[in-house]
């Protein structure tokens, strides 16, 4: 087998969810993309290795099998608390860089930070009280 043979995990991702049409496809569709934003925003050379750190833990999530809301008992359903960690990661790198920064990553038509916004605001409404678990599973509470 050659590198050519495995699919990017972002390619992946969009097979995953390019079929759902349930009641979160309004934000559960900008998955792929918000982790195809953190994977890039890791090559920025200023970046602070304590943020690495926060970014490498949301990235990690989306391919952990049995997180808390695991993808392959729930479907696309299942992506919400990995969409929800990472508009989580992404605000805290907004605060610290600026959106005008993240969007030279952000691979959309659609504006990054109401992006993030409706994803975070959303997912959380969603997870209720497993916010804190999503956090705590992989080390950012």
């Amino acid at each position: 087998m050659t590198e050519s043979d495995f699919k990017d995990f972002y390619d992946v991702l969009v097979e995953n969810l390019e079929s759902y049409n349930g009641e979160y496809a309004s934000f559960i569709d900008y998955g792929p993309k918000l982790f195809k934003l953190l994977t890039d925003f890791l090559g920025y050379e200023h970046l602070k290795s304590q943020l690495k750190l926060k970014i490498s833990a949301a990235i990690a999530y989306y391919v952990v099998p049995m997180d808390i809301i695991p993808e392959t008992v729930y479907g696309a359903y299942g992506y919400i608390d990995d969409i929800f960690i990472t508009a989580y990661v992404i605000r805290i790198l907004a605060d610290v860089y600026g959106y005008d920064l993240l969007s030279e990553y952000w691979h959309d038509k659609d504006d990054l930070e109401e992006v993030v916004e409706l994803c975070y605001e959303r997912s959380k409404d969603v997870l209720r009280d497993k916010t804190s678990d999503v956090l705590n599973y992989v080390g950012l509470l």
